[in-house]
């Protein structure tokens, strides 16, 4: 279909598409979660991005000079110029493996009688997904506690839902309606970041200080304020 989602709701509401009466009220609440899902959680991402590529300065020398490459002088970076930035995704995808912004999922409810690990589940039984332990089962993933780019590389391994052992953003029907809008926002703010400056740490700071401890909350931010010196490139 041609529009976006706020086209998509008005068409459901108009043609009465859905089990429910949606209302413009429905509507404007469902927007304004895609909204907030899609911004406090982007600006996590952002940090805690910037963060582990402060701690591993050839990842970004190699994310830098891909953006530099591709942009020459055009001065920013746009959504269409992300679709050949294949470095840049990957540190985003393995940013988002290590640091998902909300590592409990939102909690889900089981339909009808089910067996789990041995485990019997009765209906309506409230089910927490945990995907920060998905994402560092050893048993699924090489070297799960370490930073490593690379093995998103040529990988079809992606974080839209159909890859059970990398869900940031839940899965099917209860995947995050935010997601693309989260993700747009994370790549063009961190590219244009990396794009535009070059970045150090305070004087008497080394990367082995950097705590990368998170704060406890639904969305899960870095515990202390990342502090780090740009200087223009161009």
């Amino acid at each position: 279909m041609e529009g976006d989602i706020i086209d998509l709701l008005l068409q459901l509401k108009k043609e009465q598409l859905t089990p429910i009466d949606l209302s413009l009220e429905d509507i404007k609440g469902i927007i304004m979660n895609v909204l907030l899902g899609g911004s406090d959680t982007s600006a996590a991402m952002v940090i805690w991005s910037m963060t582990i590529l402060i701690k591993n300065p050839k990842a970004m020398k190699r994310v830098q000079e891909e953006i530099r490459n591709l942009i020459g002088n055009k001065g920013i970076v746009n959504e269409d110029d992300i679709q050949n930035m294949s470095y840049l995704r990957a540190v985003i995808k393995e940013t988002l493996r290590l640091f998902p912004p909300i590592p409990l999922l939102i909690a889900r409810e089981s339909m009808k009688k089910s067996t789990l690990e041995g485990y019997e589940l009765q209906p309506r039984t409230i089910v927490y997904v945990n995907a920060w332990a998905i994402a560092r089962d050893p048993e699924i993933w090489e070297n799960p506690e370490e930073f490593m780019s690379e093995r998103f590389l040529n990988s079809d391994i992606d974080f839209k839902g159909q890859d059970y052992e990398f869900i940031p953003f839940g899965a099917e029907r209860r995947g995050c309606p935010a997601m693309a809008l989260g993700v747009a926002s994370v790549e063009l703010a961190l590219s244009n970041l990396l794009y535009a400056f070059d970045w150090e740490l305070p004087y008497g700071l080394k990367k082995e200080d950097i705590d990368i401890n998170g704060r406890p909350g639904i969305t899960v931010n870095k515990k202390t304020d990342l502090y780090l010196i740009p200087k223009k490139y161009f």
